[in-house]
């Protein structure tokens, strides 16, 4: 039997929050708000822990981490200087929503130590942000088409403001393509750089160490297939 690689507490407590979380925000947020990719992250990082999964930590890592990251940040920023840095995290100082609803939004500045721990623990799987790609284009499309109201993963336009400067539908597939080759491809290659130096870069799953290929074929490669994709969208439309 193998030996356990993450601590069972760590196991046994995520999945309490989580089950506990779950009631609490479904009632002050509403069913769609579990679409949000930060708070399906919290589900899959459930399921990771108890895999304990390179894959799922991976996949999770590039579509979380710099998001999250600047929710700590600007978190940070607010507590200290009254500003925020960057935006996003106004309604953590908004007395209409319940104090413990926002302690609870504190997972956000969590998740980004756990999964860079999970990571040098078990390894870097670089179809991570493949797997988050396809998450993308399943997710949105549906934020687009139910609530639209609520702009869940800005699906609608940014900043959760619908934009006006394009069609909808074009906004929505120019987000398909630019989102995962702006964010979670250089996400990427950032995770794949330090663990190929820190030596836990596995080869797709398998547990052993990876011959990178160099990255500028891993984004050229990128490049043409999103082309294609867009490519390919555009002949079915015209």
């Amino acid at each position: 039997m193998a030996a356990m690689r993450v601590p069972l507490w760590l196991k046994i407590g995520w999945t309490v929050w989580v089950i506990a979380w779950v009631p609490f925000y479904w009632k002050q947020y509403g069913l769609q708000n579990f679409l949000f990719f930060c708070d399906l992250g919290n589900l899959f990082l459930m399921l990771a822990l108890w895999l304990e999964s390179p894959l799922i930590f991976s996949w999770q890592a590039t579509g979380l981490l710099l998001f999250q990251t600047l929710y700590a940040i600007d978190l940070a920023g607010a507590f200290s200087t009254g500003s925020h840095i960057v935006g996003g995290t106004e309604y953590m100082f908004d007395p209409n929503v319940p104090l413990f609803i926002r302690l609870l939004s504190l997972f956000h500045v969590a998740t980004p130590p756990l999964l860079l721990w999970a990571i040098r623990r078990l390894g870097y799987d670089r179809r991570g942000w493949l797997y988050q790609t396809l998450t993308a284009w399943v997710v949105v499309p549906v934020n687009y088409f139910w609530r639209p109201q609520f702009d869940v993963n800005w699906a609608r336009g940014p900043f959760f403001r619908e934009q006006h400067a394009m069609p909808g539908l074009l906004y929505l597939l120019g987000y398909l393509v630019v989102v995962p080759l702006v964010v979670y491809f250089p996400t990427h290659l950032l995770l794949q750089w330090w663990a190929r130096r820190g030596g836990f870069l596995l080869a797709g799953g398998r547990g052993d160490v990876h011959d990178v290929k160099p990255v500028w074929r891993e984004w050229e490669h990128a490049v043409q297939v999103s082309a294609r994709t867009c490519n390919g969208t555009t002949r079915i439309h015209a």
